[in-house]
């Protein structure tokens, strides 16, 4: 008899382990890239991206071909993200990833919003613009060049 209480204990002790560690865990942030449905515990591994766009109307387009600018190039945080045509512009904001525009797509990791340095140069290497800007999860930042 005690032996078999001690098997009946040993199978509840292991059905206890066993159950509790079916407790799924993963991304329970339903924003994530990465959002698991079946996660029933968040375990901190949540993965966010967010993007921006670079755009300008015609007066600057207009401004930029009086200065002898004929080729744009975009960096963020030192890193070439494209380039265009200084007379390429947008009558009113695109949309991130909207054909022809400069748009780029950051890896967030597990934070929600990070800022990033950005530059645009021309062909000869002179600086129109540059300064900071912050990209959120699950947004297009519309980043208009004054």
């Amino acid at each position: 008899m005690k032996r078999l209480s001690y098997i009946t204990m040993l199978f509840l002790i292991s059905g206890t382990v066993t159950l509790s560690s079916c407790r799924k865990e993963g991304c329970t942030d339903k924003t994530a890239k990465n959002y698991n449905e079946k996660a029933k515990k968040d375990d901190g591994t949540c993965a966010f991206e967010g993007s921006v766009v670079f755009w300008y109307d015609q007066s600057v387009a207009n401004f930029l071909d009086g200065d002898g600018a004929t080729t744009l190039y975009f960096y963020l945080d030192g890193q070439l993200v494209g380039s265009q045509g200084a007379l390429m512009y947008w009558t009113s904001a695109p949309t991130c990833g909207q054909n022809s525009s400069i748009t780029v797509t950051k890896d967030l990791g597990t934070v929600k919003s990070k800022t990033y340095t950005y530059k645009v140069i021309d062909q000869t290497g002179f600086e129109y613009w540059s300064g900071s800007l912050s990209v959120d999860a699950n947004t297009c930042l519309k980043q208009q060049l004054n």
